[in-house]
């Protein structure tokens, strides 16, 4: 794990930079570090970035309780990682222990806020793997669906073609990460997603 020190230091410095105890945490790889208007796109939700570019899921335990001394009382947290798992050989059951892994983490410091899965993403590059994808997505929506506090946000169908095939507008030129087109799509859908939850826990709560 010592080639994610760099991003983890960085990472660590994120809360200096805000004038806000953050509310949402998003948490996982590039596609979230990499999000250029995140801050913007979810204001209202008062985010805070804590991904670490080319993590896995694996990584994100790993790393967890170091990163998350930064933070002392989230509303929500939102994860995007098991990509990179999958591009580095594991097997789609082994991402859903990490999942689990990271969730028991999330519980155990944080309580039991609302927690948003992103379906891992059908790219261009990694379709030689797309059925380990399609498989630890299914794998992780079986697992949300246990609980009323996790949510699975699945982008993928937004991002393929009527071919099923992934849309090129919406990846850089390395196929791999998002574009501004992609990432449009994204803030809706999770947007949607926090946003009816949110309600959901209202009308739970209403006597």
């Amino acid at each position: 794990m010592v080639w994610y020190e760099d991003e983890v230091q960085r990472v660590e410095k994120e809360r200096s930079t805000l004038k806000y105890e953050p509310e949402t945490v998003f948490y996982g790889s590039s596609s979230f570090t990499l999000w250029p208007g995140m801050y913007q796109d979810f204001a209202e939700l008062k985010p805070i970035n804590l991904g670490f570019g080319g993590s896995t899921l694996a990584a994100c335990v790993w790393f967890f309780e170091r990163i998350m001394t930064t933070v002392t009382t989230p509303q929500r947290f939102v994860v995007y990682a098991g990509d990179n798992d999958l591009g580095d050989g594991r097997h789609p059951t082994e991402v859903l222990l990490f999942y689990r892994q990271l969730i028991r983490l999330v519980r155990d410091r944080f309580g039991a806020i609302p927690c948003f899965f992103v379906s891992i993403k059908p790219s261009i590059q990694r379709w030689e793997i797309i059925d380990s994808i399609r498989t630890a997505n299914e794998l992780i929506r079986e697992e949300t669906g246990k609980d009323t506090q996790q949510h699975y946000i699945d982008i993928f169908p937004h991002m393929v073609n009527y071919q099923g095939y992934p849309r090129k507008s919406l990846f850089e030129a390395d196929g791999l990460h998002l574009s501004g087109d992609g990432y449009a799509i994204w803030k809706k859908l999770i947007s949607e997603h926090i946003h009816a939850a949110a309600g959901a826990d209202t009308l739970h709560q209403t006597p």
